[in-house]
């Protein structure tokens, strides 16, 4: 077992500022930042309407995958380059900065005309040639921890970003591999202070995929708030029976605002401004 004193500080985070700044909306430092929409982008009327709902909430910038990696190839795949389109759109309409993941370098330069965060998710976290090209381009990183990773293994994976040259590097806590089978994965909160501890990098948390299950979602986004996180990402689709792409884990915009009210106060005790 690694000790914390055994982790080395990522050696980039001396240029990494305590707070990043992402189309002008603050990230880290005394901000709580709220990332928020569907899984996956389905069609027009699903990904704006998420985008409406989120907007008024008070979300801080707009999720949507528009490829998806999938554990089963013959599950949905995402929209490619129609749901770069359809994200465009709906930043246009609510002036949200738009997060989508990249799986493929080839992508990229789509992607990036379209994405203010560009999303590694956690199959991709130790993609070294994926990470090297996304911190050439200079873009905001939010960087998944990988399923079965260490805090060190996480670490050198931001540091693949950071040795381009790219400071804006996001962590994020997403639920790590254990024996556990009451829930999808086990959303590891000691990684919040820790990662505090060892650098600068603001953290993120998704309880969506940790929890698989939309009743755990918001307890598990007030503990994050609590433990310190520098904001969270969650998965919101307006009818999320019919979700092409975990949709038992989506919240209902319907009850999205709700949903903000509560992380903002659980933010606030934690000395954070949503």
């Amino acid at each position: 077992m690694i000790a914390t004193e055994d982790i080395p500080k990522a050696t980039g985070q001396a240029r990494c500022p305590a707070a990043l700044t992402i189309a002008g909306r603050p990230v880290g430092g005394r901000h709580f930042t709220l990332i928020a929409g569907p899984c996956a982008v389905e069609s027009r009327q699903q990904t704006l309407a998420s985008a409406h709902a989120v907007a008024q909430a008070g979300a801080s910038m707009l999720r949507g995958g528009a490829f998806k990696p999938r554990t089963s190839p013959y599950s949905f795949q995402g929209l490619g380059l129609q749901a770069l389109e359809l994200l465009a759109e709906a930043k246009a309409q609510t002036g949200l900065p738009v997060v989508t993941e990249v799986m493929d370098p080839r992508d990229l330069d789509a992607v990036l005309e379209v994405a203010d965060v560009v999303q590694i998710g956690s199959r991709n976290m130790q993609n070294y040639p994926l990470l090297e090209e996304v911190g050439r381009s200079g873009v905001p990183v939010l960087l998944k921890r990988g399923l079965s990773s260490t805090l060190e293994e996480l670490l050198m994976s931001a540091e693949y970003v950071l040795k381009e040259g790219n400071p804006a590097v996001m962590l994020c806590e997403r639920g790590i591999r254990t024996f556990e089978r009451a829930y999808r994965f086990t959303l590891d909160l000691m990684a919040v202070p820790v990662l505090k501890e060892l650098t600068d990098l603001p953290v993120i948390v998704d309880p969506s995929h940790a929890a698989g299950r939309r009743e755990l979602v918001a307890p598990l986004s007030l503990a994050a708030a609590a433990v310190g996180a520098d904001g969270l990402i969650v998965e919101v689709h307006p009818e999320p029976d019919q979700a092409q792409c975990d949709g038992p884990q989506a919240l209902p915009t319907d009850g999205f605002a709700e949903y903000v009210d509560r992380v903002r106060a659980a933010a606030a005790l934690a000395g954070k401004v949503l």
